[in-house]
């Protein structure tokens, strides 16, 4: 059996449809994790091969009780008393312990010996319903519907989740890769940012000239441009004094993000 397998990823799309040959999911706001197991053994991971197996060792205690040589594709979260996930919820979790912790698995790999990656989705989604218990405390099916994707993603908005997935039903799994047959799409029209930087200031103004933004997606943070309009001087004095104590030499994205307007103008990375 593969290790350290990479997940499937999905493009990004505003086109809402409905087809037949698709199928859609609820879009987890929480951090992909592939959970391989093999003779008792669990590797619990990330997108990118960080282990989770101690960060989220109750799921890892449950899927040690698996009588299989499998592979699962899922997303680990924290859903609160309503039953929607929160990333604020799961990032803090370690330390507050709120909310109820879960893995919800939506596709299969690999099944004592055999590949399934080769098998269309559906398939897939059929051998891992009839395999995964329905009275685990932790690990729970993502389930899926068929063809109506425009009255999915109304229920999504109305209830107030992160987005929805579309998938091809007769899409193979393609560890790595990003592929138009898995589009993700966002219900939010108002986005939440993570503040990671700020840029220096330049002109008459003080203090900083744009605070660098970015999101989580898939665990990874991902930069979406810089707000630097609407201070005040007394915002930006506030906003500075908070901010200067954090700054550090690390980046937190993938890529050094410097200001747009000027190349050389360096960013300033907060932790």
């Amino acid at each position: 059996m593969p290790r350290n397998i990479k997940p499937m990823l999905a493009e990004l799309t505003n086109d809402v449809f409905s087809g037949d040959d698709w199928l859609f999911e609820i879009k987890w706001d929480g951090y992909r994790a592939v959970a391989e197991i093999e003779e008792g053994e669990v590797n619990l991971h990330s997108r990118n091969n960080i282990s989770f197996n101690q960060k989220y060792f109750p799921i890892v205690e449950t899927l040690k009780t698996f009588g299989i040589n499998v592979i699962f594709d899922g997303e680990v979260v924290i859903v609160d008393d309503f039953g929607k996930s929160s990333f604020q919820l799961l990032q803090n979790y370690q330390k507050s312990g709120k909310g109820k912790l879960a893995y919800y698995v939506f596709d299969i790999l690999h099944l004592d010996g055999y590949d399934l990656t080769n098998l269309p989705l559906i398939k897939r989604k059929e051998i891992l319903k009839q395999i995964l218990p329905e009275d685990l405390k932790n690990i729970r099916f993502s389930d899926h519907i068929i063809g109506d994707g425009e009255n999915f993603y109304k229920v999504a908005v109305e209830r107030g989740l992160e987005g929805i997935l579309a998938k091809r039903a007769n899409s193979k799994y393609q560890p790595g890769k990003r592929s138009k047959d898995w589009l993700k799409i966002k219900t939010r029209n108002r986005q939440e940012a993570v503040i990671c930087g700020f840029t220096q200031p330049k002109g008459s103004r003080d203090k900083f000239g744009s605070l660098v933004l970015g999101v989580y997606d898939e665990g990874e943070l991902i930069y979406i441009g810089q707000a630097g309009t609407g201070f005040t001087d007394t915002s930006l004095k506030e906003i500075y004094s908070k901010l200067k104590h954090l700054i550090t030499d690390k980046t937190h994205f993938k890529l050094t993000i410097m200001n747009k307007t000027n190349a050389t103008r360096q960013t300033t990375k907060i932790n």
